[in-house]
This record gives structure tokens, sequence and C-alpha cells, in this order.
């Protein structure tokens, strides 16, 4: 209780902290477009308070209905002295009551509460969002994880959080199964992390998640450029038969080839090539294996008929299914025969 009484009583002396590492403040700002590192964010802050106080009173307001005075109504000392947790929730659409009230109690914060900003990106409101960083309160930025190497990152903190192991193969599976969409990929670990007696390798990862269509995709893609045309033909042909989009299907083999490009131009140890291009170094090494079976010019070819066939499936061609199965049947053919 102490000790969080005294993390509230004045600003961070970072002002910057992670949705994992978040501690409650009188004020914090939660901004960016991210819902899902935002929604963890707000978890645990409020974990955090109702551990140090568990009688806390708990007032959720919407910035964009927000009515005059509302504010310091719920953050006013009750008579049986609660602390306080006002979590305030889309501050994107903020209206002009809530800016001039948040304003003014940012001045001169209650000591008992904590008052957690949700912004979800965007310029309304700047004012008070550059106020709450220059008084030096938290802010946590959740920014979309885009990059495959950023979700990696991601795998890897959720079990090491659950005290639990993955194989590193074993994270690129799952981020190429479900990796789309944060919350879903959040959801997997937690699924993989309650149900596995050891390790989780890419075994059970393709047990638990090997139908979804990214997973599919990066099969094909990995048998095209391991120059097992059969195989590729085969997966590709079942994940159309079943409804799958032909789009995803050449993003997956534009990938794993400008993956292959780019460490094929790299010079250094594997771990140097990595914080070059900012991958994961098991990526890397697997992509110099797989750099061994191409000569420039198959690469150059395959490369360039994944581009046409990314432009055919995108409506420059009525047939987009040809498209992929002709690149994926080049991207076989080109690779170099030992």
């Amino acid at each position: 209780m102490a000790a969080a009484q005294k993390a509230r009583s004045k600003p961070a002396t970072s002002a910057t902290a992670t949705w994992r590492d978040v501690t409650p403040a009188r004020i914090v700002l939660i901004g960016g477009p991210e819902e899902y590192l935002g929604i963890r964010a707000m978890d645990r802050i409020r974990a955090q308070v109702r551990a140090a106080q568990p009688d806390v009173e708990i007032t959720r307001l919407n910035a964009g209905s927000y009515e005059p005075g509302a504010l310091a109504m719920n953050v006013s000392p009750s008579l049986f002295g609660e602390s306080k947790l006002i979590e305030v929730e889309s501050a994107e659409a903020m209206n002009d009551a809530f800016l001039a009230d948040a304003l003014k109690y940012l001045a001169d914060p209650e000591p008992d509460a904590v008052l957690v900003v949700r912004h979800g990106g965007g310029v309304r409101g700047k004012k008070l969002l550059e106020a709450i960083k220059s008084a030096g309160w938290p802010v946590v930025d959740c920014q979309p994880l885009k990059k495959d190497a950023e979700k990696s990152a991601f795998v890897a903190a959720e079990f090491k959080a659950a005290s639990r192991r993955i194989e590193p193969e074993a994270v690129h599976a799952l981020v190429n199964a479900v990796g789309a969409n944060l919350s879903e990929l959040a959801a997997a670990c937690s699924q993989l992390i309650a149900d596995a007696a050891t390790a989780v390798d890419t075994d059970m990862v393709d047990r638990y998640y090997g139908g979804r269509i990214e997973a599919t995709a990066f099969k094909v893609a990995d048998a095209a450029l391991a120059g097992n045309g059969p195989l590729a033909l085969s997966t590709l042909r079942h994940a159309l038969a079943t409804g799958a989009d032909p789009v995803p299907l050449v993003a997956a083999l534009a990938a794993k080839l400008r993956t292959v490009a780019k460490v094929a131009g790299a010079q250094g140890s594997s771990a140097q090539i990595a914080r070059q291009l900012g991958m994961q170094p098991w990526l890397v090494e697997q992509a110099q294996r797989d750099v061994r079976r191409w000569t420039p010019e198959g690469l150059v070819r395959s490369i360039q008929v994944t581009a046409e066939a990314d432009a055919q499936v995108k409506g420059l061609s009525r047939d987009p299914v040809y498209a992929v199965e002709h690149a994926v049947t080049v991207i076989a053919t080109s690779v170099r025969r030992n």
C-alpha cells in the first residue's frame, strides 16, 4: 500500500513506460492505436491499484460524451476515504468540456486518485497530451506490431512472463499462423502456455493452428523455395479448394523471397546480419540455408514472377488462381539443383 501511494505521489522520473511495466501514478496516459496493448496496459494498472487498495472505487468515463464537472465529482475524496481509479476512454474523440476539465485537473491532481486516459491516436486533445507529457507523468505508447520481428519478440515475452519455454522455430510458426491480429496471437500464446506440458515446438503449433490460412501460405512458400514443386502445388490447391484467398498466398511467397534476397546481399555473421536487417538471428540462419539453393538469376526470376502474380491477384487478371500456381511453379523450378 505504501509503495503504491509513493508511486502515485509525484510524476515518474522517466515519462516513458511500456504496457508491460507501467505502474500507477496520479495521471497515466495510454496512447496509440493498438487497442489490445491499450487494454493490457489498462488491465495492469487496474490490477496493481486493486492489489494495493482492494476497496478502490473505479469509475469509467467516456471523453466523447463527457458531462462538465464529472471528473471533479468522481475524484473528490469520499466520506469513507477509498482510493479512486478513474478510467477515461475515447480521449481521441474528447469534447471541449472534457478537455477543459482535464487541463484544470492536471494542474492539481488528487493525491489519492489515479486517472488513466486512453487516447487512440490523432490530433484531437493534443494540448492535453502535451501537457501530461511535459508534466512528467507516465506515458505508454501502444503502436501496432507490424514487423514479424516485433511479433516474435511479443510471443517470446509472453512465454517468458509465464515462465514457459517455446522453441525459436515454434515462435516463427506461431507468428505465421495467427500473427495478423495481435489479440488472436496473444490468445494463442495463452492457450499453448496453458496446455503444453513441455517446451512448445513446431509440431504443437501445427496441431493447434496449422489449418489457419497464414500457416498454409507459409507452408506453400517453404515448399516452393525448397524446390519441392509437387508439395507446394498440392498444398496450394488444397488451400484454394477450401476457400483461401490468393492474395495472402502470394504475400507469403514475396515475404520469403525478400528475406532470402536481403540475406544474400549481406555480409557478416548471422548475428551481425540480424542486427543490420532488424531480423531474428534464427530467421537469418534459415535464410542463409535457403540462399545456398539459389543462383542470382533464379532469385531475380522468382521475385519478378511473384511481383507479377501479386498484381494479377489484386485485379489485373481474370484468373488469379492460375497466377499463383504459375508463380509457385516458376519458383520451385528456379531452385538450384545439386
